[in-house]
């Protein structure tokens, strides 16, 4: 196709290169600096998509990110995008753009059909109808299904590299238009690091879409001007095409950069990039964005913003129509008329609700003889793809409509005023308050580190927009802690005198042809009537009136229809606008690619994968690997053919009757030390820590706030003040940020520091009857005359070493930590050294058969968020002379009644039958369910020492029911058991066989 709607000269395009892309499978043409709205308008385009609910013709409506109409999408395969504003593609060669929403086309689409019946699904239809009959649900369910979300996922694997970065900075800047800019070079001037982030390819904001002069040249000069001198600067950071779309805690902002989305073939490591940064001070320089009036059928293709039509016009010399009718209730409507009509546009009129509006931009659009109709609006559009005309009513100081005329036209310029973006402002629960001025909701009050400025501020003139960001930036440096008083941003621009606006929202009922729609909501398809349906429902809170309605809940997040449909609501209401208030904007401000917040943190890459020092060893060694948590650990040892429970047999028995190796380095290890380390103890265990010697260990229980156990593990007593906490292998990351969270957020007074120290200390744990013995050949001459739960210093293999006299296994065992570096030292020599001995490595199945012989417990086997230290028989590990956290929640009566679920051991009749984890326990057999579930298993296995199944379950009051037969379900069948004590090998007994 060719561009018959591109002006001959003019805009900020590169007219010396062509661009082909496709839309629909036609082939276009545009140039580069083009965005797809803009080539689309150029060649003659005039119905992009189809609306959400409705499927009506849709066109672009806008110029930036507010678009609420024009979804496309772009790209194949798993780089497709399924629904992305035309308006913010940045056209580049080879672009695929598809209509979304339709079928089989945008000009025909089947399902327009929706339209017909439009009169029977107002807002909140879908909550009436599809509750009956309950039959029905799923049929209801598969058409809401088809019906949802804009566009279609993605299928496969997308190919394309996203990453992120980290940046601290001293001010933040959010948009690079006037304000964002002069805010900038007086904060960098002062010597702040500066950081400025606008979503346009260039910077300057309004000044690329406007015909404006600053200090008598032209106002993108200026805007390169300030640019090269931020560029100068060695803590400027300049950040195109990088939105600021969240605002968190602590001045946390979350910025997407689309790095090559505008050049996919370009090679720049990846294709978006999302920056973390924490900032010192902010300011929101974001801008204002225009707003629609309503009127019939105003979602019609042809009717647009009037600020993007000077967009389209001045930036990217585009005619979006060739015959427009501009309809403003303030002067800034006016420029339209003049830039188009300099373009070569023929101007029907200017449709303006004011009386007598005597302003100096009226007196210019005058001046070309562009009639004016004063004190009337525009009540309908004409037409159906496109729109052909307008009716235009006189409106009488009663608001009621007379002398409709009809005026042809195939463009309609709208403007309803400006609405301040003030999304960043309440992502953090910044409030607003309503300024009658501007018939717009503003910032009020100022959020901690942050400051508003320029349009974002509800400052809407050019020299406003220089000043008020400058002196934002003079601030934020100094609230910076820069003293240096950064050199003010002056600039003189040429504006003419605006008379106020007027609060215009839509035509009067009389003057709308009957079932017509007048859109507030074009990206959720919500009318007018809508909302004053919601209030006649009783929906008078805004936010339920958006519930009900979808006012704002698009895409676009209402970018272009809240103030409306609040003023809209208000009226309903007979309320004031202040009164009725605003709905609370959440990040993201624009959508973010699911790619983005991942990362390069997929594939193998999703999880990542923890090896200890001796993980080599293992795998030469053959081992067969299972993940515990983030850890990848030996599940066994499998010699020649054997199966995994002839492996497993083999370890138990060398753990039994000779030695075992077991690699424990993957315990969590977090020193803790500090005057008031032991206090600090004390709070987090539910164990008594008081009595703890130096050089001595205890087990101890952490409880959640509820009572609950959440990790256990083996504390030591290193020195007075110092103390090393052994953790689970998967708990260890969350028990340190636990006590994280208490040492700096609840008690910060406390003078204690955390360190973890996991990855540097290795773990050999040796434990058999012959542990000792081979340990006293690893480090001869050795005092191993040391009592259990206690902890020496010594050298083990030449290697300076940590022995602990603790162990997992029930029987004799030492845990020796030495340094990483060393552990494949010690390993060997451990192993050669006991070879004697029947040393034997072990893996994480053997260790878990021999704890449950003994009755140990495992955190998340026999704990499930649910259990107490009562329901586990640990209650004198749960101090009754000392508080801690979860002790009031012990003391609650749930925690106490009749039922609770108890551990217990099982023993099945069938000897050889091991249940499964998880497998649910009756008391009575019965041929088909319901049956009263009593409890749970939750660890089985088979014992070689008893050369039979065991089981450790959660049963209601399973102490009482000791000897009791119940039922565990397999699947298809039941089989019975003994409920017994949770401990199957006396681990006295096992002592005794050092």
């Amino acid at each position: 196709m060719s561009e018959d709607f591109r002006l001959p000269d003019g805009g900020r395009i590169n007219r010396d290169r062509t661009i082909f892309f496709t839309f629909d499978g036609r082939t276009m043409r545009g140039h580069p600096g083009d965005t797809l709205a803009s080539a689309l308008l150029a060649n003659g385009i005039s119905t992009v998509a189809r609306s959400f609910k409705y499927h009506r013709p849709r066109g672009i409506f806008s110029a930036g990110s507010e678009e609420p109409s024009a979804f496309v999408a772009v790209g194949s395969g798993g780089k497709a995008q399924p629904a992305v504003q035309a308006t913010r593609i940045e056209l580049y060669e080879g672009l695929e753009a598809r209509s979304v929403n339709c079928w089989p086309s945008p000009d025909f689409d089947l399902g327009a059909g929706l339209g017909l019946v439009s009169r029977i699904l107002p807002a909140g239809f879908y909550y009436k109808t599809f509750m009956w009959p309950p039959k029905l649900w799923r049929f209801y369910e598969w058409f809401i299904r088809r019906a949802a979300g804009i566009g279609r996922a993605p299928e496969g694997a997308d190919s394309d590299a996203y990453d992120k970065m980290n940046l601290h900075c001293d001010v933040l800047i959010a948009g690079g238009g006037p304000a964002g800019l002069a805010a900038a070079l007086a904060a960098g001037r002062a010597g702040a690091r500066v950081v400025l982030a606008d979503e346009q390819n260039e910077f300057g904001g309004r000044l690329l879409d406007e015909r404006m002069t600053v200090d008598g040249r032209p106002a993108d000069d200026w805007a390169k001007a300030a640019l090269a001198e931020l560029d100068a600067m060695p803590d400027a950071t300049l950040l195109p095409r990088t939105t600021a779309f969240g605002r968190y805690d602590h001045n946390f902002f979350g910025l997407l950069e689309r790095r090559t989305d505008h050049d996919p073939e370009r090679l720049a490591g990846s294709r978006q990039r999302l920056w973390r940064v924490r900032a010192k001070q902010a300011v929101f320089a974001t801008g204002a964005v225009e707003r629609p009036i309503a009127f019939a059928d105003n979602d019609r293709p042809g009717v647009m913003l009037a600020g993007a039509v000077r967009a389209y016009v001045n930036r990217y010399a585009v005619r979006p129509g060739s015959t427009v009718v501009v309809f403003g209730n303030n002067d800034d409507a006016y420029r339209t008329a003049l830039d188009c009509a300099d373009a070569g546009m023929a101007v029907a009129a200017v449709v303006d609700p004011r009386a007598d509006p005597d302003g100096e931009l009226p007196a210019r659009v005058m001046a070309k003889g562009i009639p004016i109709m004063d004190g009337a609006a525009v009540v309908a559009a004409i037409g159906n793809k496109r729109v052909v005309g307008v009716r235009v009513a006189e409106i009488d100081r009663d608001g009621k409509p007379r002398n409709i005329k009809v005026i042809d036209c195939d463009l309609v310029a709208v403007s309803g005023g400006w609405n301040p973006v003030v999304h960043l402002h309440s992502h953090a629960g910044g409030k607003t308050r309503f300024d009658p001025g501007i018939h717009a909701f503003v910032p009020d009050k100022t959020l901690p580190g942050t400051r508003s400025a320029g349009a974002a501020a509800g400052e809407f003139s050019l020299n406003g927009c220089i000043g008020d960001g400058s002196e934002a930036g003079r601030a934020a440096a100094l609230d910076a802690g820069f003293k240096k008083r950064g050199i003010h941003v002056v600039a003189d621009a040429t504006e003419p005198a605006e008379t106020p606006m007027a609060a215009y929202w839509a035509p009067p009922p009389d003057a709308v042809p009957k079932g017509a729609k007048l859109f507030l909501d074009m990206a959720d398809d919500v009318t007018v009537a809508d909302v004053r349906l919601a209030a006649r429902e009783g929906y008078v809170s805004v936010e339920h009136a958006k519930r009900y309605t979808t006012l704002g809940m698009g895409p676009d997040q209402g970018k272009t229809g809240n103030v409306g449909g609040i003023a809209v609501l208000a009226d309903a209401l007979g309320a004031e606008i202040p009164r009725v208030g605003t709905t609370t904007f959440r990040p993201p401000y624009t959508p973010v690619t699911f790619g983005a917040f991942a990362g390069r943190d997929i594939g193998d890459l999703a999880d990542p994968i923890r090896r200890t020092p001796l993980h080599y060893w293992h795998e030469q060694a053959g081992a067969v690997f299972e993940d515990v948590g983030l850890w990848r650990r030996p599940r066994y040892f499998p010699k020649g053919a054997e199966t995994m429970e002839q492996a497993v047999e083999r370890e138990c028995r060398a753990a039994r009757t000779g030695v075992a190796l077991l690699d424990a380095s993957t315990l969590g290890k977090i020193e803790v030390h500090g005057p008031d380390a032991l206090e600090f103890l004390e709070r987090m265990y539910a164990t008594d820590l008081a009595t703890l010697a130096p050089r001595r260990c205890r087990y101890a229980l952490m409880l959640g706030e509820d009572g609950m156990v959440m990790d256990d593990g083996i504390v030591t007593c290193l020195s007075p003040g110092r103390y090393f906490l052994n953790t689970t292998s998967s708990g260890a990351a969350r028990v340190m940020q636990w006590l994280e969270n208490w040492a700096q957020t609840e008690w910060p007074e406390m003078k204690v520091y955390l360190t973890s120290v996991t990855e540097q200390w290795a773990n050999v744990n040796i434990s058999g009857p012959k542990a000792r013995a081979l340990l006293a050949e690893l480090a001869p001459g050795a005092d191993l005359e040391f009592p259990p739960l206690s902890v020496r210093e010594m050298t083990v293999a030449g290697i300076p070493a940590r022995v602990f006299r603790v162990g997992f296994t029930g029987g004799p065992s030492y845990e020796i930590n030495v340094p990483a570096s060393a552990a494949r030292a010690l390993w060997s020599a451990a192993s050669i050294g006991g070879a004697r001995f029947g040393a034997t490595p072990i893996g994480t199945e053997a260790l878990h058969v021999l704890r449950a012989e003994v009755g140990f417990i495992a955190v998340g086997h026999e704990t499930d968020g649910t259990t107490t230290p009562g329901d586990l028989g640990l209650d004198r590990l749960a101090s009754r002379k000392k508080d801690f956290i979860g002790k009031r929640s012990l003391m609650r009566k749930d925690t106490a009644r009749d039922g609770r679920k108890q551990l217990v051991g099982l023993l099945t009749h069938d000897r050889d039958l091991v249940p499964a984890e998880g497998a649910q326990i009756v008391s009575e057999r019965k041929d088909a369910p319901p049956m009263a579930m009593i409890g749970h298993v939750t660890s089985a296995y088979r014992s070689p020492v008893l050369g039979r199944s065991i089981a450790l379950a959660l049963v209601a009051n399973g102490r009482e029911r000791r000897g009791e037969t119940v039922f565990v379900s397999l699947g298809e069948r039941m089989a019975s058991a003994e409920i017994t004590a949770p401990v199957f090998v006396d681990p006295k007994r096992l002592a005794r066989d050092e």
